[in-house]
């Protein structure tokens, strides 16, 4: 099973995702693909997101039975406790409510400013 979710994504990649897979509701794509195809159709978002956010979401052997990966600007951020893949929410800006730039919050990481 695979699944990849996309928000304000261009047509032109919501087109190439849908001849490859079912388009369940808007911007949700499901299929039974291989890891093969995933790994090209995972490459195609990444070229063709442009300002949007995408995440991917696929069956597997770990504890969870699934693996995850996103890309763009979003308030959900993946985190690895103890072997297992978890989503962390990172608090808008508090004077704009934009979602915060995640090359910067990687930075305060280092330094362990942020939890």
């Amino acid at each position: 099973m695979l699944v990849i979710v996309l928000e304000n994504a261009p047509p032109r990649l919501r087109g190439r995702l849908a001849v490859w897979m079912i388009e369940v509701r808007a911007g949700v794509y499901v299929g039974d693909l291989s890891a093969k195809v995933r790994a090209m159709l995972w490459d195609q978002v990444r070229a063709g997101i442009e300002d949007g956010n995408a995440v991917i979401i696929w069956s597997t052997n770990t504890e969870s039975g699934y693996d995850f990966e996103t890309i763009g600007k979003n308030r959900r951020m993946p985190a690895e406790y103890d072997g297992l893949r978890l989503v962390s929410f990172f608090p808008p800006d508090n004077a704009s409510g934009a979602v915060p730039d995640t090359d910067s919050l990687e930075s305060q990481e280092d330094e362990g400013d942020v939890l």
